[in-house]
């Protein structure tokens, strides 16, 4: 089993090459090796590679810079994304495409499903919509929505919070944003172990389709911080909750984006792990480790 998979330094782009098991071969491209603003060379790469599915774990996802760099984020999210797709479809391989809960507005009172109507807010979700749009017109694509990922790997909500709680007296996370974390090496794992059944898939089969993926629960981001912190006895910060209005970020978020994965358990067999767990076992291992960033 080979797996082409565009982004190589990203914390799920690392997550799926420590995932790979024994027979399955990830060929891992990273932003030198091809310029995701350079369609040509997307085409170019996916005719000549010897592969059985195309993954993209790449994307632009700095949701503030988004806002004065949309060009770049619609070029990442969206244009290169749809290219890789057409050029899969053109040789027939299946091509899985990761997204995002900010293509939703956040004005719910329940866990969004596949068929809610996308509203993002900001010109990430924008571009990540987008990027949907362009992929679900070929065949043989899959695209999971993910929320709140965090791992062992790369900068992320859950490295960040243990360094700035180990460096400051107070710190204050904002505790009205809701949301379904997501355990990058969870979504890695599923991902390597279903690789096979996408490449073996026909057109039209249920496996393809747009999905959601995350945790099992909702969380504030004031009690994901918390939950890592606690775990850390060099933490020394008082966490304080705040609300997004104080921060007064360039973009906004939804206020409300939790992912409901009923669809993803059903067809797949999945069961997601409770956030907290995932979490803990997170933070554990980056505490020590050491590795916080």
């Amino acid at each position: 089993m080979k797996i082409l998979q565009f982004g190589g330094t990203g914390q799920v782009a690392t997550a799926v090459r420590a995932a790979a098991r024994d027979g399955v071969e990830i060929i891992a491209l990273s932003r030198a090796e091809c310029d995701l603003e350079n369609v040509s060379q997307i085409r170019k790469v996916i005719e000549a590679a010897d592969c059985d599915l195309v993954l993209n774990t790449a994307a632009f996802t700095q949701v503030d810079p988004a806002e004065s760099r949309p060009d770049e984020a619609f070029a990442v999210n969206a244009t290169a994304p749809g290219v890789m797709a057409e050029a899969c479809a053109a040789r027939g391989l299946p091509f899985v495409h990761l997204s995002t809960d900010a293509v939703f507005d956040g004005r719910t009172d329940r866990p969004y499903v596949e068929t809610d109507e996308a509203r993002p807010i900001n010109v990430y979700g924008r571009s990540k919509l987008a990027g949907e749009q362009a992929v679900r017109a070929h065949p043989r694509t899959v695209v999971l929505r993910v929320s709140w990922v965090f791992s062992r790997y790369g900068r992320n909500y859950v490295s960040f919070m243990l360094r700035l709680a180990r460096e400051r007296d107070v710190l204050k996370v904002v505790a009205d944003q809701f949301g379904t974390p997501t355990d990058g090496e969870a979504l890695a794992a599923f991902l390597v172990a279903t690789a096979p059944r996408w490449a073996a898939a026909p057109s039209g089969d249920p496996a393809f389709g747009l999905f959601h993926f995350a945790n099992a629960g909702e969380t504030s981001r004031f009690d994901f911080a918390k939950t890592a912190i606690d775990r850390d006895p060099r933490a020394r910060a008082q966490i304080e909750p705040t609300t997004q209005a104080a921060f007064a970020e360039p973009a906004p978020r939804p206020p409300r984006s939790p992912l409901d994965t009923a669809k993803l358990r059903e067809m797949f067999d999945f069961e997601p792990e409770p956030w907290r767990v995932a979490v803990e076992r997170t933070a554990d291992r980056l505490i020590a480790s050491d590795l916080t960033v």
